[in-house]
């Protein structure tokens, strides 16, 4: 089982903008002297607590200051941007990173963000099926394209401009072929939108705020998807993010992880928890589909979600996890605000250097 890290942090009000950004570029470049497989960064334009508001922008500064880790981000939001100018900005970002590039997608889930682009009122996940489809058109494509697709509003040619002795007309390529390894994250039970991934050889991310049994629902219906087209199966190709907090000490691992005011693990799930309660999606939370809204509380979603203790503990319960949802190629860390930098990296530190060897050798024996 690999190691991978995604970050979406939930930084606190009052902190300055330029220290949470930098704070979040250490996170990655500790996670690639650690070995982490790959990282993962979100985007929001409209969220004072989620402030990263372009993935590939942030992580193009990571280029020369990492050299493992592949940088994925998680997600583009496809409905903001025209997919002309994903899959250039892609494609560009990939040779400079030398191929270390993983294209993380989504619809865009934030609703101030679609209200300032002027899309408030639009199927913005149709919007994102017909980006997608284009994006991988473009790549799979020469000019001039002449790209006009059933159903698309995305008209794509330079048929009328190309002049190919000027090198005018012609949109680049991204360096690993056919094309980088594109990643959607899951964020609901049984989503069919996994079907679709199988079908087109899009791997799966499962959301960190999702319960174990309601993960297990994700692994299924990429199956079915992938035999569909035909295609093998592997589940090296399924990421499983999880809210985890490591600890020399089993009472800081406990106060840190859920019960202290300032942990940032009771302070990611405080907003998490209002944001899908204000939306309609407590169900995300529930242990059970007829489970009352009023026992999703905080300590709820905290011992539920959060993997928290020594080494040893931690890899137990990974372990556990995984007899839930089945097999995984990939363990996704969440990083959250840095409350204290020591106990943030030390917890990094101890996930790579000795929860995973424990649970890979516990995989191994069985």
């Amino acid at each position: 089982m690999r190691l991978g890290y995604f970050s979406m942090p939930l930084h606190p009000l009052g902190r300055p903008w330029r220290e949470t950004l930098g704070e979040d570029r250490e996170a990655v470049v500790l996670a690639d002297r650690l070995g982490f497989h790959d990282a993962f960064i979100g985007e929001h334009l409209t969220d004072r607590h989620e402030n990263i508001t372009n993935s590939l922008l942030f992580l193009a500064t990571l280029i020369s200051d990492t050299e493992r880790i592949r940088l994925a981000t998680g997600t583009t939001n496809l409905s903001h941007q025209h997919p002309v100018l994903v899959a250039a900005h892609a494609a560009m970002f990939d040779h400079l990173a030398d191929g270390r590039f993983i294209l993380g997608v989504s619809p865009g889930a934030l609703p101030s963000d679609a209200e300032v682009l002027g899309i408030l009122d639009e199927d913005r996940d149709q919007l994102f099926a017909e980006a997608i489809d284009i994006i991988t058109a473009v790549w799979e494509s020469d000019p001039p394209y002449k790209l006009d697709l059933p159903g698309n509003r995305f008209a794509v040619t330079t048929e009328s401009t190309i002049d190919l002795d000027l090198g005018v007309g012609v949109l680049p390529k991204p360096l690993q072929s056919p094309r980088p390894e594109i990643v959607g994250t899951v964020v609901a039970p049984f989503s069919k939108g996994v079907v679709a991934m199988g079908q087109r050889d899009f791997h799966p991310l499962s959301a960190n705020f999702l319960l174990p049994q309601w993960v297990a629902t994700h692994w299924p219906n990429y199956v079915q998807g992938k035999e569909s087209a035909g295609a093998p199966v592997s589940t090296a190709d399924w990421r499983v993010a999880r809210t985890i907090f490591v600890a020399d000490d089993p009472a800081v691992a406990e106060d840190y992880g859920r019960d202290a005011e300032n942990s940032p693990y009771r302070y990611y799930y405080g907003k998490v928890l209002a944001k899908m309660r204000k939306i309609g999606r407590l169900g995300l939370f529930k242990t059970h589909r007829e489970q009352p809204d009023d026992e999703i509380t905080l300590d709820h979603v905290l011992s539920e979600l959060v993997i928290t203790g020594t080494p040893e503990q931690v890899a137990e319960q990974i372990v556990a996890l995984r007899e839930v949802t089945g097999d995984f190629g990939e363990l996704v860390y969440a990083g959250l605000d840095w409350v204290d930098p020591h106990l943030a990296r030390r917890s990094m530190e101890l996930m790579a250097e000795r929860v995973m060897p424990a649970v890979n050798a516990a995989i191994g024996a069985a």
